[in-house]
């Protein structure tokens, strides 16, 4: 069993991932973080600092690394650009901003080749690392809808239950605003996003898949896991550089009275 089906089937059975985000064009630091025990890297297209190069060689940075799996979160639910980041080897895709059952139905069909879905056929590279065959592939990659609008939080039970959907995964900002939050942490909309969190926990419990969501901290991950939800994201490189240089620089400044 590939390294990609094996991440498949313990997404589909619930078993808890913790993962990391990536949205900086960096391979050696990609393949490190790869490296440092998460089970899976997400690769940012959407809001990432990487073009399609960069997507191809963080993928090839992650399987370079001993376990963890790469997966791209897609800038559109376009079959274009979910087919181009699968062809590059990706085990995966989140696919943004999914307000309604039919559009996660599209985003499973894109994933899937004939006669499950509408996906190209054309595995440049991913035939390397997750296998050529079509029956083959469509087992071993995942799918995961984005609930991040107030549309989606709507839909969520219909958009759960879509046939193929391997599991839900919040992004809290999009659906904080989505919540009328005026920025992506306003506290007066907390009880709202505690709410929403519940509902598509739920959701997902009556569908039968994997409850995901990005989270800040190992605090907050670990908050989540708690709550209940398996695939669990921990911040990103890029807020992690920031936050390690500010710190250095504080402990050195101090000594500078």
């Amino acid at each position: 069993m590939t390294r990609a089906a094996e991440f498949a089937a313990r997404v589909r059975s619930q078993q808890r991932l913790l993962g990391y985000w990536v949205t900086l064009d960096a391979p050696p630091a990609t393949e490190r973080l790869a490296g440092a025990g998460y089970d899976y890297l997400v690769l940012d297209g959407q809001h990432g600092l990487l073009e399609y190069r960069g997507l191809l060689a963080g993928l090839m940075a992650v399987d370079a690394a001993a376990s963890a799996v790469g997966l791209v979160r897609v800038e559109a639910n376009d079959p274009a650009v979910i087919g181009h980041a699968l062809d590059a080897g990706a085990a995966g895709v989140i696919v943004p901003l999914v307000s309604s059952a039919a559009e996660a139905e599209a985003a499973v069909r894109a994933v899937r080749y004939p006669p499950a879905g509408n996906r190209s056929f054309g595995p440049a590279r991913s035939g390397l690392r997750i296998g050529p065959a079509p029956a083959d592939s469509n087992e071993a990659v995942v799918v995961l809808a984005m609930i991040e609008t107030a549309a989606g939080l709507r839909e969520v039970a219909e958009i759960a239950a879509t046939p193929g959907l391997d599991g839900l995964y919040i992004g809290p900002n999009d659906l904080r605003l989505a919540l009328g939050g005026l920025t992506p942490d306003d506290p007066d909309r907390d009880e709202d996003l505690a709410a929403a969190l519940v509902a598509v926990l739920e959701a997902c419990d009556a569908a039968g898949i994997a409850a995901g969501i990005f989270t800040p901290s190992g605090e907050v991950a670990a908050q989540r896991l708690r709550e209940g939800f398996s695939f669990v994201t921990v911040a990103s490189d890029l807020a992690h550089l920031e936050h390690a240089a500010r710190n250095h620089l504080a402990v050195a400044r101090a000594a500078l009275g």
